[in-house]
This record gives structure tokens, C-alpha cells and sequence, in this order.
């Protein structure tokens, strides 16, 4: 029923903004258990549930997970619609269930859907296409369920940091705009001309290929020492993109995780032994 997904999205929101550990936009983990943290989705629901699997929350009740980038890709309609949506909402579930160690961070698709900008994958404008197989979903709730999902999608946080040091957002300003990024948008209320070119919670989210100058004047400026970004296409589900940089995808075959024990201070190399391929989870 529309009013039921409504009243999902709702709850998706108001548990976003009462996360325990979230402070403004960033969410600020213990310093003890262990973190998830995955690259983009994308639709891809066999490796969200390979994900959710090898987390184990319910088992582990000192384990958080970072998720990122669910719409856009994946599973289509008979007339090509991106129904990318779906997944969308089983994450939302996930993050109800619970709802302080499930940690959903903004990606550039997310902001291009808020903002109604255009954003291309595979020959396809993405949102046009999500759009179309909403509308033939709830032809007489379209609307209504599309600007739920926009407020969903804006209560998310920008990033998660660690008392190790680590930091994770979806990317970071590219070096091009970085001198125009102004932090102080990870600790007031978000506005909508954040997430629309060039406010700083889009800058945040669509800037690629870091010069390591770059990398070294953010981890100053985030006080931070190691990245953990999504965002950048990986072929083989990782990439070392830095002295300080781990970049993650989840949204294939070669699809990745990293697990972290949040009371360990880790190198890059140490990080690195712990990736895991999504492949090898059951």
C-alpha cells in the first residue's frame, strides 16, 4: 500500500535524525566493537544481502555498518525503469530495525535525486528512470512516495568518523573546488542549496581522482589520517588511491567490505588485510 512505504520513509527519517552517535551531520562511533563498512550498492540486492549476512547485527550487538549509494542500478521494469527503489526500502527497514548501529551516508546520486539534477549511468538518466517506474508502481502515489524518498535521502549524514582516526564519507571535495568546501556544513542543520552545485554537501559527495595534496590538506582539516571513500568506479571492488586513501565498491561481482575494530589503530596496509570480497560470504 502507498500509505504503508510513506509511512516506511517516514520512520527512515526520523530514525536518521535520532541516531545515537550522530552529532550534526557526522556520526561519531565508539571507541569500542566493530564496523561494516561497504561501497555503493546501486541496486545490487544480492551483495546487500551478503552485507547484512556477514554483519550479523543481531548477533553482535557492538557491530555498526556503513551503507552508501543504494538507487540507481540493478533490477529494471518490463519498459527499462530503475526499480533500484525496492532496495532502497529494504535498507530503510534494516536501519529501522536498528536503528543506531545502521549508518545509511549520502552519495552523489542521492543529492542528484533530491535536487532533481540530471545524473547518467550506463547511457541512462537515472533518475528520469526511477521517476517512470515509480509512477507505473503507485500511479496514483508517484508523487507523494518521490518526495518521501527526497526527505529519506536529505535526512541522511554526510559522514562517519572513528576515535581511530578513520574517516568515511561517500567522497571528498575534488581538488579543483576543495578551497570552496566549507566544513562547517558537517555540523549545522543541512539546507537544500547544500546538496545543489556548489554548496558543500555536493562538493562532499561528486569529487574524484584526489591528488594526495589534497588527501594530506582534508586529513588536516577533518583531523583524520586514513579515508575510506565510495564514489569512484572500482573493477576490483577496492583500490589504494593514496598514502591515505581505501576506496571501496560493492555494487558487483568483485564487490567489497572492510571490517574494523573500532578500538584499533590500523595503517593502510593493516586496512588493506582486511577487506573482505562479498563473493566469499554465503
Amino acid at each position: 500500500m502507498p500509505q504503508t512505504t510513506v509511512d516506511l520513509l517516514n520512520q527512515g527519517i526520523e530514525a536518521n535524525s535520532a541516531d545515537t552517535f550522530r552529532r550534526g551531520n557526522v556520526v561519531h562511533l565508539p571507541a569500542g566493537g566493530n564496523l561494516i563498512v561497504t561501497g555503493d550498492l546501486h541496486g545490487h540486492r544480492r551483495n546487500f544481502e551478503r552485507i547484512v549476512a556477514f554483519a550479523d547485527l543481531a548477533n553482535h550487538p557492538d557491530r555498526h555498518i556503513i551503507l552508501q549509494e543504494i538507487i540507481h542500478g540493478g533490477p529494471e521494469d518490463s519498459e527499462g525503469g530503475c526499480l533500484s527503489y525496492k532496495l532502497l526500502f529494504d535498507v530503510v527497514r534494516y536501519k529501522v530495525s536498528f536503528p543506531d548501529r545502521v549508518h545509511v551516508i549520502m552519495g552523489n546520486h542521492d543529492t542528484s535525486f533530491i535536487n532533481n539534477s540530471e545524473v547518467m549511468k550506463d547511457g541512462r538518466e537515472m533518475n528520469r528512470a526511477m521517476r517512470l517506474a515509480l509512477e507505473r508502481e503507485y500511479p496514483r502515489a508517484g508523487a507523494e512516495i518521490e518526495l518521501a524518498i527526497k526527505q529519506l535521502l536529505f535526512s541522511q549524514p554526510l559522514a562517519v568518523r572513528c576515535g581511530n582516526r578513520i574517516w568515511m564519507s561517500h567522497s571528498l571535495p575534488s581538488d579543483r573546488f576543495s578551497g570552496q568546501f566549507d566544513p562547517e556544513v558537517l555540523h549545522r542543520p543541512l539546507k537544500i542549496n547544500d546538496v545543489v552545485r556548489p554548496g558543500p554537501a555536493y562538493l562532499l559527495t561528486w569529487g574524484r581522482k584526489h591528488s594526495q595534496a589534497l588527501l594530506d590538506i582534508m586529513a588536516e582539516r577533518l583531523d583524520t589520517d586514513i579515508f575510506v571513500l565510495g564514489h569512484q568506479p572500482q573493477e576490483q571492488g577496492w583500490s589504494r588511491a593514496g598514502r591515505n586513501l581505501i576506496i571501496l565498491a560493492s555494487n558487483h561481482n568483485h564487490g567489497c567490505l572492510l571490517s574494523i575494530e573500532l578500538a584499533k589503530f590500523y595503517t593502510v596496509e593493516q586496512l588493506i588485510e582486511s577487506i573482505v570480497p562479498l563473493a566469499s560470504v554465503s
